[in-house]
């Protein structure tokens, strides 16, 4: 089983660090504070595997939903345990908000901690600050505190069975809501689509593996095969559907409308020429604010970018080879 898990943030570098923290690795630098577009990256926690969406902020929602489509086993809710203030504990309202009202029921709060320092220190501390009972309340009282430092993987299987014992109360059910089931529709017929366009490309590569193994060893190299093209095609369909376009659409459209409507209220201080201009330039600026998306959703599939002409014949015969008996 594959383990979803949505990290979010209202700002600054905790939900970057907790990525690095739960895949093992330096995914992300220690001076990013934020990203353009969302991001989804695979990995190991305490033996599980989890595919881990980050998003550029609360607000960046329908790329996250997209990636983390059906929904999210958890939501990490990442905060600096130094920097906590007042204002954070507004956090899970806004997660409700974008998110939907059950959100909360799957959301741990995670607490980041630099250097060595003493765990139940660390636990007096949230039973004692006001700022941070009221956070962790606001999530079921679930809470996680983790090393910034991402070599330090001693806590991982404690998180693991956290996010373990949270879904057991839920029946073992993932988060869903309307919106993340437009989107699993979308990617879903998006990947069909994808497949009808391979299907030649796949029945060749097909071909080439029943000339080249038998038995035992075919059926791992087709099943080797058949995985890696779900995958590839399923991230591909991840990146770019129609519910995606729809929405990045309606989000150019606001912006251009918003923008000019605060451009004329702007010019109107300079008459009816300011608000024509004002007008005009508010709306080409609200148009590319809105538009920012699209230009992610660009780069995204950029960085998968399209499989190689003679992908078939590299995939049988540098990829994989058949397992040794």
């Amino acid at each position: 089983m594959e383990l979803r898990i949505l990290v979010v943030g209202s700002s600054g570098p905790s939900q970057f660090s907790l990525t690095n923290s739960i895949l093992g690795r330096e995914e992300f630098s220690k001076d990013v504070t934020s990203i353009v577009q969302s991001r989804k990256n695979l990995g190991d926690l305490a033996g599980t595997r989890v595919a881990v969406v980050n998003g550029p902020n609360l607000y960046g929602k329908h790329l996250c939903k997209c990636l983390s489509a059906p929904g999210p086993h958890a939501l990490l809710m990442a905060f600096d345990l130094e920097q906590i203030c007042p204002n954070d504990v507004k956090t899970p309202k806004l997660m409700v908000k974008r998110f939907g009202e059950d959100a909360l029921s799957h959301t741990i709060v995670l607490l980041a901690y630099e250097g060595d320092v003493d765990i139940l220190a660390l636990e007096n501390r949230v039973s004692t600050d006001w700022h941070l009972r009221e956070l962790i309340e606001q999530c079921g009282g679930r809470y996680h505190v983790f090393n910034k430092n991402w070599r330090d993987r001693s806590r991982d299987k404690e998180l693991l069975q956290k996010i373990e014992r949270m879904l057991a109360t839920l029946g073992g059910q993932h988060y869903t809501s309307r919106s993340y089931g437009q989107a699993e529709e979308s990617v879903r017929k998006e990947e069909r689509k994808l497949l009808k366009k391979r299907a030649a490309e796949t029945e060749e590569a097909w071909r080439e593996l029943e000339q080249q193994y038998r038995g035992e060893a075919l059926r791992w190299q087709m099943d080797a095969y058949n995985n890696s093209v779900g995958a590839e095609i399923r991230a591909k369909a991840e990146m770019d559907n129609g519910w995606l376009r729809t929405s990045l659409a309606v989000g150019a459209g606001l912006g251009l409308a918003a923008g000019a409507a605060m451009g004329m209220a702007m010019g109107a201080v300079a008459g009816a020429m300011g608000m024509t201009m004002g007008g005009a330039i508010g709306g080409l600026m609200g148009g590319s604010a809105g538009g920012t998306a699209q230009v992610a959703i660009e780069h995204l599939e950029d960085r998968v970018g399209p499989h190689a002409t003679n992908f078939n014949t590299v995939f049988i015969n540098r990829f994989f080879r058949p397992p040794r008996s």
